[in-house]
């Protein structure tokens, strides 16, 4: 298979669909914490805004520059983040990360969204923009708990 067609099946209509529709777009005022990561690969950036109450997301915002994978890895993210321990948020980023370098499985449930990100896989250079907004949304929740 070219690599042009490759592109084309990583592109598919579900994860322009993610793209398209990222939940919790937009900066929090006043968040606990606040996480700003970039890919210095591509340029990809995300910022990531959370509150904790008793331990568990409470309040999420994000501001997405990313390109479409990285959007769409965004978008699972936001669908699943409320209500989630800093310790789960680490998990998915761990379990992302496995999924996509290391053939490892999907992430669990809620985080299983990020089946769609599968093709991605074989493209290394997009494996940076994908893990973005979980790992900052990771790293914000460890800086609200302290």
């Amino acid at each position: 298979m070219s690599e042009s067609s490759d592109l084309i099946k990583l592109y598919s209509t579900r994860i322009l669909a993610l793209a398209a529709d990222i939940p919790h777009l937009g900066r929090l005022e006043a968040p606990q914490a606040s996480v700003r990561k970039r890919s210095p690969l591509c340029g990809s950036t995300v910022t990531v805004d959370l509150d904790l109450t008793d331990g568990r997301v409470s309040r999420f915002g994000q501001e997405v520059k990313a390109c479409a994978l990285g959007q769409a890895a965004a978008a699972v993210l936001g669908d699943a983040v409320l209500g989630q321990t800093p310790e789960a948020l680490e998990r998915a980023a761990r379990q992302l990360e496995d999924m996509l370098k290391h053939d490892g499985a999907v992430p669990d449930a809620p985080f299983d969204g990020f089946e769609a990100l599968l093709p991605a896989r074989d493209f290394k250079n997009r494996h940076a923009s994908i893990l973005l907004a979980v790992q900052a949304a990771a790293e914000a929740a460890r800086q609200a708990q302290s």
